[in-house]
């Protein structure tokens, strides 16, 4: 899931759209009151799932992977070199409809989503994850990399405007302080943040 392309996992490349550049966002934007469409992305490892999870009772929690993962019509090929899956963006955007709630995925800044949360973790913290996750040491550090890079960071931007991006460290957090930045994010509490995190003395 690294660079923020279309795989499950691993390194992506793009396939569709997905509809966040034909909208890029909606009109919503920091301090302005609730959002009916969030997006929760960055680079795997940084904890997303795990801190959407704890937003299910009160929000629509969307664990996009999952879907795309179980769902054979979600998805245009298997990169087996990598063991990852290559997202059909498009395909993707049907199958979600007229959502609302929360969409967890590294892809998540690839849909017309109201406000994007950035996740942002140290490299080293992330390549340590993944390993205990059994990913491979090149998928660990190339990873690692695209963090350092503000890959994800950067993407979102282009695609919704710094106005609708909200940048969260969460690398000293614990889940639960994690899901608090997204829910103040849902609900207007925070204004917009982009380019706070500096990892690039990891190159």
């Amino acid at each position: 899931m690294s660079g923020g392309a279309d795989r499950t996992e691993g390194p992506n490349r793009s396939e569709g759209s997905g509809g966040s550049e034909e909208s890029g966002g909606s009109e919503e934007s920091g301090g302005s009151g609730p959002a009916d469409r969030v997006a929760v992305t960055g680079t795997p490892g940084t904890g997303k799932s795990t801190a959407t999870a704890l937003l299910a009772d009160e929000y629509g929690v969307i664990h996009l992977n999952e879907r795309i993962t179980g769902n054979d019509e979600l998805w245009s090929e298997r990169d087996a070199e990598r063991d990852t899956l290559v997202a059909d963006l498009d395909a993707v955007a049907d199958h979600l409809g007229d959502w609302t709630g929360v969409l967890d995925s590294h892809l998540a800044h690839r849909f017309a989503v109201d406000r994007v949360v950035v996740l942002r973790c140290r490299p080293e913290t992330i390549e340590r994850r993944l390993h205990d996750r059994g990913e491979s040491a090149s998928t660990a550090a190339e990873n690692a990399e695209s963090e350092a890079l503000d890959v994800l960071l950067s993407e979102a931007v282009s695609a919704h405007g710094r106005e609708n991006v909200y940048e969260v460290d969460a690398t000293e957090l614990e889940p639960e302080a994690v899901a608090a930045e997204v829910r103040a994010v849902i609900e207007g509490g925070r204004e917009p943040s982009a380019g706070t995190v500096d990892f690039t003395d990891y190159l």
